[in-house]
């Protein structure tokens, strides 16, 4: 009896002791956190996602918000983005290898980098080149359908411009530019009282956290609706005409490091804070220039090898003293050839990097040697150099540029909450295994 005691137990012993080594084997298998139409988004997407942004915001030095808000933050994100993505792959937008390789060599020339240094770094940040690789791909695409959908269809009229500019030159106040960081606790369209209300305490507590000490871009992480609330809410440097009034009335009493009560408009209740703030536009004084140029360009059956051979034997008519706009008429695949390659003043800036370091380069009626642009080859003569008060024209541009800027940034902001308002959306992130 006793023998088979003993034996029962260590039967049960040694089952127990393999069910313990195959539980320490078993992996939480990957689960749903949302549902986003025809797609999902998983907890190890979250997860990722939450890791990744987390290293980047500390090592920008915001501060995190508690785990749950970022959490939900950041699944609203990956919604977001899920969302604009079936879209652009129902409306025929793609980005090829070609393009996605050309975008990572232009990034790793920013980080003054090869592409073999590139992988290496981000191998060392634990980010492997394959997802890199499909980040940078899907910003490619999010970004082709905004400039599709929204920012082509944005228009400034000259009207607009010159409202704008009459309304800065007549408040000084207009003219002073302010870096702002944004908190806005969104109230929905047709909203019930009790939906104000709870938006109201909301920015009330968010108000509370400021006051007590909290920085603003962890208030913004953890309470603001925009769509930057991770990034601590900074929208940049704005101009006075560049704001809606209601925010321009308050920051025209602010001063660096204030934060404004809570603003109420139509979208919400918004809470600002003047980060840096900087005097109006002075006189802009640049030097242009009147350059001509010849152009062979690059094409399937001309190389880059045979356009040079091709543009050095023009540049040895042009040094033997032949007449620039004669040959540029004969030879020019540019749309300047008929008026004698004259590109008319140039400013900084209106040609490709390498044209221009080659024409700053030259002296008057200087004729440089070949230069390669993604163009192609190109010869350039200056004819002659002045300093030109663009005020002005720079003023008009910048001005066309702000509106135009505001109202994309208004039309996007709506565009993809009409979009996730169309979708279906079901939400599981508090469901438990």
């Amino acid at each position: 009896m006793l023998r088979n005691f003993i034996k029962i137990s260590f039967l049960i012993a040694l089952s127990f002791n393999q069910y313990s080594a195959l539980a320490a084997d078993v992996v939480k298998m990957d689960r749903i956190v949302a549902v986003v139409d025809q797609t999902v988004i998983t907890e190890q997407e979250l997860e990722s996602r939450i890791t990744s942004l987390s290293a980047q915001l500390r090592k920008q030095g915001t501060e995190l918000p508690e785990e749950s808000i970022l959490r939900k933050q950041i699944l609203e994100r990956l919604i977001s983005d899920a969302l604009q993505l079936q879209y652009a792959a129902q409306t025929g937008i793609k980005v090829d290898d070609t393009q996605l390789d050309k975008t990572i060599e232009r990034i790793a020339e920013q980080n003054k980098m090869t592409i073999r240094q590139f992988h290496d770094a981000l191998n060392q940040d634990g980010i492997s080149i394959r997802k890199f690789r499909a980040d940078i791909r899907n910003e490619i695409i999010i970004a082709r359908l905004r400039e599709r959908e929204v920012e082509s269809r944005v228009n400034v009229s000259e009207s607009e411009i010159d409202n704008y500019l009459t309304t800065q030159a007549s408040s000084n106040q207009n003219q002073d530019e302010y870096e702002i960081s944004h908190i806005l606790i969104r109230v929905p369209e047709e909203a019930a009282p009790e939906d104000v209300q709870k938006a109201k305490t909301k920015v009330d507590e968010a108000l509370a956290a400021l006051e007590a000490g909290t920085s603003f871009a962890k208030v913004s992480a953890s309470f603001s609706d925009a769509p930057n609330a991770l990034e601590g809410g900074n929208i940049g440097w704005k101009s006075g005409s560049q704001v809606p009034t209601l925010f321009l009335d308050a920051l025209k009493t602010m001063q660096k490091g204030d934060v404004s009560t809570a603003l109420r408009s139509p979208n919400g209740f918004h809470i600002l804070k003047v980060n840096d703030k900087r005097g109006g536009s002075s006189p802009l004084i640049i030097e242009q220039t009147h350059a001509r140029h010849i152009l062979i360009k690059l094409s399937e059956i001309m190389s880059e090898k045979d356009a040079k051979q091709k543009m050095d034997g023009i540049k040895e008519r042009l040094d033997n003293g032949e007449k620039f706009e004669v040959l540029a008429r004969q030879f020019s695949e540019d749309g300047t050839a008929s008026n004698g390659g004259d590109l008319g003043w140039v400013n900084p800036g209106d040609t490709v990097p390498q044209f221009e370091k080659a024409m700053n380069t030259l002296k008057q009626d200087e004729i440089s040697e070949p230069v390669l642009s993604p163009f192609g080859w190109h010869v350039i003569q200056v004819i002659e150099r002045r300093k030109q008060d663009m005020s002005k024209e720079a003023a008009r541009l910048k001005a066309r540029q702000e509106i135009r800027t505001r109202k994309a940034d208004e039309a996007y902001q709506d565009w993809v909450r009409e979009l996730r308002d169309r979708a279906f959306v079901e939400l599981r992130l508090e469901d438990k295994f």
